[in-house]
């Protein structure tokens, strides 16, 4: 077996029981409680009197309760499920200075999405998520990982009146979120994610992401983990490209693709960690704890079982609550057993760069 990573083994259980460890985490989003949305519209109503300390208490209790189930499901890395935030772009938006917001607009079907503008040059006004870290800190027992939109995407999914390019403006955002790392640090974050699906749509720019990833990395000590996660798409056009960029780990959307892009990443050698995702979330089928050790093992022909994460596809949310969690039991119980059949030796690892 390889030496562990750096930044991997500060996350093992201290009691975990097997030699090998796959850690296992979910990328962010998770369903919100049915009456966390009621209490947003109530909140909303001027003719309740339900005022801002009232929601932020449900606010509270929801990251509370969404932390618990992924405790409970046994992830060894949780999130509060991202209670705190409506959209991934709109919620970074409202606290950039340069941003402002001019009424939804229709992306899909009947989806709307209130997409902000850049009207003049970006700044940082106020720290993002440290306040949300030290709570869901505050009531997890387990660590917990930060899923920041990187920049790229925060450009890339907002109207560009003031820069003359969109890479300036993400450029810019880049030095936001560098700022924002460093004040998570501060707070005791180890494990930050930055997420990009914009560069899955748009993957001929994978320089100006990597380009944004260098500023996002400067000055942020090396014992915490960087991790990039990247939406279904065409991987071959950003790889190998992407092993340059300044980070630990690649968050991949495969489980969708029924795995067909898995040999994209084995020629040439895939030189950094994998979290691979070994459940759909884009469906409401309960994948087998079976059918999610095959899976898990599929990783093995790309990294090494001590170069591997294992992770749901993508952000949960849309999934319902009662499948989103059963899909996360199963798989913690997946990874369980491959580790105790790794030390067994019962398990080939075909790992291609060996």
């Amino acid at each position: 077996m390889s030496p562990p990573s750096d930044t991997r083994e500060q996350f093992r259980p201290p009691e975990h029981p097997t030699e090998h460890f796959l850690m296992t985490t979910v990328v962010g989003s998770y369903p919100k409680p049915s009456w966390l949305n009621r209490a947003k519209d109530i909140a909303a109503d001027d003719d309740h009197d339900f005022d801002d300390g009232d929601l932020g208490e449900a606010l509270d209790d929801a990251a509370r309760t969404i932390t618990d189930e992924h405790v409970r499901a046994g992830l060894d890395v949780v999130v509060d499920g991202e209670m705190r935030r409506n959209e991934m772009v709109e919620y970074f938006a409202h606290r950039i200075d340069g941003y402002e917001f001019n009424g939804p607009v229709k992306v899909w079907g009947h989806n709307y999405f209130d997409k902000p503008s850049v009207v003049q040059a970006v700044g940082y006004d106020e720290p993002w998520l440290v306040d949300e870290f030290a709570f869901t800190t505050g009531v997890a027992t387990r660590p917990v990982k930060v899923p920041i939109t990187g920049p790229y995407t925060l450009a890339s999914w907002s109207f560009n009146e003031h820069y003359d390019s969109e890479a300036e403006v993400a450029y810019d955002l880049a030095d936001l979120v560098n700022e924002e790392v460093r004040r998570l640090v501060k707070a005791g974050a180890r494990y930050i994610q930055i997420d990009e699906p914009a560069l899955a749509t748009t993957p001929d720019d994978h320089a100006i992401v990597g380009e944004c990833l260098e500023h996002i990395a400067d000055g942020v000590p090396k014992h915490v983990r960087l991790g990039l996660h990247v939406c279904y798409g065409d991987y071959s056009r950003i790889y190998p490209e992407i092993l340059d960029m300044p980070v630990d780990e690649y968050d991949l959307e495969l489980a969708n693709g029924d795995y067909e892009q898995l040999d994209v990443f084995k020629e040439p050698a895939f030189t950094k960690e994998l979290a691979l995702g070994v459940v759909d979330v884009h469906t409401g089928e309960v994948e087998t704890v079976a059918e999610i050790k095959d899976n898990i093992i599929k990783g093995f022909e790309v990294v090494p079982p001590e170069r591997l994460t294992v992770s749901p596809d993508c952000g949960m949310k849309l999934l319902p609550r009662e499948i989103a969690f059963r899909k996360m039991e199963n798989m913690v119980q997946a990874a369980r057993e491959v580790e105790a059949e790794l030390d067994a030796g019962e398990i080939d690892v075909g790992f291609a760069g060996e």
